[in-house]
């Protein structure tokens, strides 16, 4: 089974042996993948829509392989605690990211799962929730592939909640000295400026052209800090 250069980087975060829950699984190329190159012991594919469902079990049956199962349900509401070590949730919008976890209580309970998560949209709102709410950010990975920028994120449940500086949200754990680190932070930056620039003349809007300009000094120091 052939992958996507994000869907590799995911899959090489993947531990040696583990259980793992893919939520919104798609077309189950990525369980596919972690099963024929003995990677993950066992795969939950779960999906909250029949077609995609369908779909993958005929991928999976294609392919010939043992050890995934196929469920039909809403994020991690069909999965027990004892079934899963390392939970991925990728190519959906952080603000629905953040939902599931917050109704995956199981992620709460110890040993705590991996997570792997690779929002398309949002991910400050997804970075916030974590920290908001007990999860810390292990490591990130920046990526770019057909013209576009993402970050690959592990997390995992600590139980402390932090509030972090506001940049952090948009900046993550990315490191700016790798090339595809510093085009991420420098698009969020850009991105931000922006906001600031179209409310400058705004006398209504200076509160918000305040935080905005704010912001988007700090991750643009942030940025230069990091690269002397």
């Amino acid at each position: 089974m052939s992958l996507s250069k994000r869907l590799k980087l995911i899959a090489s975060l993947v531990p040696k042996g583990a259980r793992v829950c893919d939520i919104g699984t798609d077309h189950a190329r990525l369980p596919i993948y972690l099963i024929e190159n003995n990677i993950a012991k066992g795969v939950i594919a779960t999906d909250i829509r029949p077609l995609p469902l369908e779909n993958a079990k005929k991928n999976v049956a294609a392919s010939g392989v043992k050890g995934i199962e196929l469920r039909l349900c809403d994020g991690l509401s069909a999965v027990k605690k004892s079934e899963t070590d390392t939970v991925i949730i990728a190519g959906i919008g952080g603000e629905v990211i953040s939902g599931i976890i917050s109704r995956g209580e199981l992620l709460l309970e110890q040993p705590y799962p991996l997570l792997i998560l690779q929002p398309t949209t949002s991910p400050e709102a997804l970075r916030r929730y974590l920290y908001e709410n007990g999860f810390e950010i292990l490591t990130e990975t920046p990526l770019k592939e057909n013209g576009k920028l993402y970050s690959v994120m592990t997390a995992c449940f600590t139980g402390k909640a932090k509030e972090m500086p506001e940049h952090f949200y948009f900046t993550g754990k990315l490191d700016p000295k790798a090339e595809d680190g510093y085009l991420y932070i420098q698009k969020q930056y850009i991105r931000i400026k922006n906001c600031a620039d179209a409310l400058i003349d705004i006398p209504e809007k200076q509160a918000e052209y305040l935080h905005y300009k704010k912001l988007s000094d700090q991750i643009l120091k942030f940025l230069t800090d990091k690269q002397e």
